[in-house]
């Protein structure tokens, strides 16, 4: 534990007086004395001014989770103040974590406030806010107290609210209440037609002016709002390109994480029930559920995903998904295994569509070398996969952000209301 201890000030004022007070009375010289005395004043003040207890001192976050680009302090308290004029905090630089201060030092007299230290995690996932160093000083800087080594603080950060909205409808939603348009007749509010008044009919239904023209009751008819089950796939095996933060370029699992934020918000917003499976070697799997809590769970979950370059893609996709449920894929789809188990999932008879989190990358370096060529033979590779599945009729759809899925989900709506038909 820190005590307090003689500054480098301190201990120059008092060998100074001391030597000039001593030399001008031993040599005679009254100059000595009269230069030596400041030294003696601020030698008295400094030693007159000692702080007669050891302080303990804390840090804490004021918030321990954020989303990207979002902001907290972290402050300091100290339980007993007295005799203490100045403290200074210095914390370590730490990735895509942003200070203020930049340089991450800040100091201030304790008549002003303790310092404060202000961060703003710039990436999604558990940052650790740098190790931090904290040091008082006494009235006259006689005496210092540190610097003593305080706790490391983390923080949760979950990934960006990206703006998404969408006003397509779920295909096929089997729910029991929500705003998809079903394809069934029930109770709703959005008009389907009028037809004659039948026996089991409700009074309310009955519309007057059409009744009265035609000399017959006739009811107004509505489709049932129904909520939808939403799966959302998230590719983890890969992080590919450099990750820069919300202020930089993103890297694929930057995209991959934050599409799938955005969709969870969008569609628990809407009244969905939402599901989320993380493909990793340890595969994390949350069921189907709806809420702000729920929301909550899954943001977090994503927040936890760490790419792992030893897990591989699965043969088959297990969801257990029903009917009247969609399933997005979220993938740069580069390995063949994962294209495999998507379009298993497509033949099953579940609505699929792969939202492809590639980007758009810019090849850096020479065009013959052997890495750049290795990566064009990836991305021939990769565009064949993407051709097969839209042959099985599963859309791709790079992610664009707002309004990204509106045209794939109606062209799946119209699709479902098809009518099929089934060799024997």
């Amino acid at each position: 534990m820190s005590s307090w201890r003689p500054t480098a000030g301190l201990v120059r004022a008092c060998l100074l007086a001391l030597g000039g007070t001593a030399g001008g009375l031993l040599l005679g010289q009254g100059v000595l004395v009269v230069l030596g005395a400041p030294f003696v004043l601020l030698a008295a003040m400094g030693l007159l001014h000692r702080p007669r207890h050891d302080p303990v001192v804390r840090t804490a976050v004021d918030h321990g989770r954020l989303h990207e680009g979002q902001g907290t302090a972290v402050r300091m308290d100290v339980d007993d103040l007295t005799g203490v004029e100045h403290a200074v905090r210095v914390a370590a630089r730490s990735a895509h974590v942003a200070t203020r201060p930049r340089h991450g030092t800040v100091g201030t007299l304790v008549a002003d406030g303790l310092p404060v230290l202000e961060v703003s995690p710039r990436r999604w996932g558990r940052r650790a806010l740098g190790a931090e160093r904290v040091a008082l000083t006494s009235a006259w800087a006689g005496w210092r107290w540190g610097p003593a080594d305080m706790s490391e603080h983390s923080v949760v950060v979950l990934p960006q609210a990206t703006p998404y909205d969408s006003r397509a409808e779920v295909p096929q939603p089997d729910g029991l209440v929500g705003r998809h348009r079903s394809r069934q007749i029930g109770s709703g509010t959005d008009f389907e037609g009028i037809r004659r008044f039948t026996t089991g009919d409700r009074l309310k239904r009955i519309t007057w002016p059409v009744s009265l023209r035609t000399g017959e009751l006739h009811v107004v008819t509505t489709r049932a709002e129904q909520d939808a089950g939403v799966w959302l796939v998230v590719d983890a095996l890969r992080d590919i390109g450099v990750s820069g933060g919300i202020d930089g370029a993103a890297s694929t699992l930057d995209l991959t994480v934050r599409a799938a934020s955005a969709l969870a918000e969008h569609h628990v917003r809407t009244g969905d029930r939402v599901g989320l499976l993380v493909l990793t070697s340890d595969p994390v799997r949350i069921g189907l559920g709806s809420g702000p809590r729920h929301l909550q769970r899954v943001q977090g979950t994503l927040a936890r995903v760490r790419a792992d370059a030893r897990s591989e893609a699965p043969e088959r996709l297990d969801l257990g998904a029903g009917a009247g449920s969609v399933v997005h894929v979220l993938s740069p789809m580069l390995f063949t295994p994962l294209v495999t188990a998507t379009a298993g999932l497509l033949r099953s008879g579940t609505a699929v569509v792969v939202i492809d989190t590639l980007g758009e990358r810019e090849q850096e370096g020479d065009p013959l070398a052997l890495a750049s060529l290795a990566e064009r033979m990836q991305r021939i590779e990769r565009d064949d996969r993407l051709r097969q599945l839209a042959l099985l009729g599963c859309p791709v759809v790079p992610w664009r952000g707002p309004g990204t899925l509106d045209t794939v989900l109606r062209q799946l709506a119209r699709r479902s209301r098809v009518p099929k038909v089934r060799a024997r």
